[in-house]
């Protein structure tokens, strides 16, 4: 019994949290002492003006910035290599984090690889895999999110697809975590409503895993209960009216609810969501959506009790599993989410080699009930056809 109570706990980061606070991005880079920043964000934000004014505002204060934008939005290990690449050659000695989860994840594992010597996938989240990096080597980032979905500001982690065997990996590492976050929800609010309705119910998905995984960690529990609250209250508020800054704001909290809470797990929504967007390159909060009611289903024996509870904490009218699921469905037609995978480019000939990386993928471990291949498989088929 002693053993269901014992567990590793730890909570992120200083988080500069409000609107209009980007403005102090250059105090953040000179508390940190960086004087050769490095901002890597993704293509599409680095044509924006808030990222040339953003360079430009951290020249007028002395620091010598560039940028680097060179990836995908399923980030790849070329794309961290690149950006590795270009850090060494400017004498780089920090990073800034700015966009979505994929700027974000290639921007820590860019600042991560800095000074390591061994290959990225020895570092794997796998074990004590993490030990093997030279610690004094990670270059601090500062993180810069303007979604509000996969929390990765607030995360020790990165999610980086192997492009010869087209499986996501998480890349490992405490000092991984952002040293300053900055969370302006402003940042957010041109985010068009289908990327905020696939990036919202990501936070969701992370926050409603956390709470059903596997493992005793009260702390992460109680945090991911809030953030579903949150999101319930103010994602189809956001999606609506983009324009809503305190929705904004509720959002991005409680995007950085989730990831803070999935350090007690993740399940099975993740494991089929992730090899979806490594082979199809679907977006990743998008997927998840997708995937939840059929996981949530299969899971049901194993958390109908702890659903129950958390149907009463977010006030549902039917405060019970059936009432929780059918909330779900509803809040997923409101935002507009595809119902099955089939939308998103799945089909029957890719289930086999899904359900291998679905089964392997190491979030399944987390899960409260047991997903093996076949399992894996009959999830797959069941949200193919779309079927509950």
């Amino acid at each position: 019994m002693a053993d269901l109570f014992t567990g590793n706990w730890s909570y992120p980061t200083a988080i500069r949290f409000g609107a209009g606070r980007v403005k102090e991005l250059p105090d953040a880079c000179k508390a940190l002492g960086f004087r050769r920043p490095l901002l890597v964000t993704d293509p599409g934000l680095a044509k924006l003006p808030m990222i040339g004014d953003a360079l430009l505002a951290l020249r007028k204060t002395g620091l010598e910035a560039a940028s680097f934008s060179d990836l995908r939005p399923n980030p790849i290990a070329s794309n961290v290599d690149s950006g590795v690449k270009v850090l060494r050659a400017g004498k780089h000695d920090g990073v800034i984090a700015w966009g979505g989860g994929s700027a974000i994840d290639t921007a820590k594992a860019i600042a991560f690889m800095a000074g390591q010597t061994r290959p990225m996938w020895d570092f794997e989240d796998i074990g004590d895999w993490w030990t093997r990096a030279n610690a004094a080597a990670i270059l601090p980032t500062i993180a810069v999110p303007t979604t509000a979905g996969t929390g990765s500001e607030t995360g020790r982690a990165s999610v980086i697809t192997n492009e010869q065997t087209h499986i996501k990996k998480v890349i490992f590492h405490p000092r991984m975590m952002p040293a300053i976050v900055i969370a302006d929800p402003e940042l957010t609010v041109g985010l068009p409503p289908r990327l905020t309705a696939g990036t919202g119910m990501d936070a969701f998905i992370h926050c409603l895993e956390a709470y059903c995984a596997l493992g005793y960690h009260p702390y992460a529990e109680g945090i991911a209960v809030e953030g579903m609250r949150l999101v319930k209250d103010n994602l189809a508020r956001a999606v609506k009216d983009g324009r809503d800054l305190a929705a904004r704001s509720h959002m991005l909290a409680a995007s950085q609810m989730g990831s803070t809470a999935f350090q007690k797990g993740l399940g099975a929504i993740h494991s089929l969501s992730h090899p979806v967007g490594a082979m199809l390159d679907t977006h990743h909060g998008l997927t998840n959506a997708v995937a939840m009611p059929y996981v949530l289903k299969f899971n049901r024996p194993a958390v109908d009790d702890k659903i129950k509870r958390l149907a009463r904490w977010l006030g549902l009218a039917n405060p019970t599993f059936d009432g929780f699921l059918e909330w779900i469905l509803a809040l997923r037609r409101e935002i507009a989410i595809p119902h099955t995978l089939a939308e998103l480019g799945v089909k029957q000939s890719h289930l086999d080699t899904l359900a291998e990386m679905a089964a392997a993928d190491p979030t399944a471990g987390g899960n409260p009930i047991r997903a093996g291949v076949p399992e894996m498989r009959r999830l797959y088929e069941a949200a193919l056809e779309g079927r509950l």
